[in-house]
């Protein structure tokens, strides 16, 4: 499918699964060269590569090519055969447009109940939420993971090694170029995320587990994500997919419910403790979030989270601060439109903090500049 808006957001639910994206073009790049595919039982994260428009060519035309050849299941052979289909057409697609050199990432997934078919390329990754403790299922195609392999540098000081952006397979470059192919059967209430180098360069994977396990809807939970890489810099395109894996359908797991040997009185006493545990979870997570909003040209900063529930709003005014939205960048000025969700209220202050800073760097260099000219005229 084509690459979605520079800030796109996919909610649904689906038979076997619910799920969210979101796409971001970050802080620092002109320009959004990741595409995704949502279509169930389909997902795929697509990281182009080659300068000018021709990354983005890459990842759409690879998107593109995968949504037409994969299959229906969860068969692992034809969604790597899928895959080599998208190394091909980019192949083709560089030399009918004149854009040697491009090329672009594929991590992809099918999920049929409780099967996962992964088929990957590049340095995208496919990871598992299982019982609350996040694992990375694909191993990134890169020079990074081949030092870390080879015991030369540690995961930490590859993350800013200077040729931490050097990938060894991609799609477009190799007509020889091979899938490495996944296969592994979840648990219901696992969760797949599927994400581009813009998240997990900029986010740590306990941060990453943490917004995973404590964000229950899967729309919600990706924005979150995407939020975290652009507080922590935003230095690159931001994709990700979160999907959660139900495995039996809604009507099938109402059956069972039925067909329990629970009694009714036990069953009460089970959802009263459940709605019980529900609403303290929900107002513990409402009470240690916050977010950032535009509020009469400034930045105010709200306690809990930008919703309502039967009308009443799950959040209150913290303050409105003195830094105004138009002296902050432009892309900051449009996500603060839309509000920026945070994990606290000392998040909040730290993002503000920079904010201040930032803006007395603006006026400085302003002041300094005016002085300069003031002196030369003189």
């Amino acid at each position: 499918m084509p690459k979605q808006s520079r800030d796109m957001r996919h909610r649904a639910i689906h038979a076997q699964s619910s799920f969210g994206s979101r796409t971001d073009v970050g802080c620092v790049r002109e320009r959004n060269e990741d595409s995704l595919v949502v279509s169930p039982p389909l997902f795929a994260v697509a990281d182009g590569m080659g300068g000018h428009a021709a990354g983005d060519v890459a990842s759409e035309t690879a998107v593109e090519t995968l949504q037409k050849f994969a299959p229906t299941s969860a068969n692992v052979e034809d969604l790597g055969q899928a895959v080599i289909n998208a190394n091909m057409a980019v192949i083709e697609e560089s030399r009918k447009a004149g854009l040697e050199g491009m090329g672009t990432t594929m991590t992809a997934a099918v999920i049929e109940k409780s099967r996962i078919a992964i088929a990957h390329v590049g340095d995208s990754r496919a990871y598992l939420l299982h019982h609350g403790r996040l694992q990375q299922i694909t191993r990134d195609h890169s020079l990074m993971a081949d030092m870390i392999e080879a015991g030369r540098i540690t995961p930490e000081e590859a993350r800013h090694h200077p040729n931490r952006s050097i990938i060894t397979r991609a799609l477009g470059s190799d007509p020889a170029m091979q899938p490495d192919l996944y296969e592994l059967t979840a648990s219901p209430g696992d969760r797949l995320l599927l994400c581009s180098d813009g998240l997990y360069s900029m986010v740590e994977d306990e941060q990453i587990q943490s917004i995973l396990a404590r964000t229950r809807d899967p729309q919600r939970c990706a924005s979150a994500l995407v939020n975290a890489a652009i507080a922590a810099g935003g230095l690159d395109n931001t994709t990700v997919i979160v999907v959660d894996i139900t495995g039996d359908s809604i009507e099938q797991r109402k059956k069972k419910v039925f067909r329990s040997r629970m009694g009714m009185v036990a069953l009460i006493l089970a959802l009263l403790a459940i709605v019980g545990t529900a609403a303290f979870a929900l107002s513990s997570y409402i009470n240690n979030s916050a977010y950032l909003i535009t509020e009469d040209g400034k930045v105010a900063v709200y306690q809990g989270i930008d919703d309502e529930f039967l009308g009443m709003p799950l959040s209150h005014l913290d303050r409105v601060t003195d830094v105004k939205v138009d002296d902050l960048e432009a892309g900051v000025q449009v996500r603060l439109e839309e509000g920026i969700a945070l994990d606290s209220l000392d998040e909040a202050n730290n993002i503000i903090n920079q904010y201040e800073e930032y803006v007395a760097q603006q006026q400085e260099a302003e002041s300094a500049k005016n002085s300069k000219k003031k002196g030369g005229r003189e």
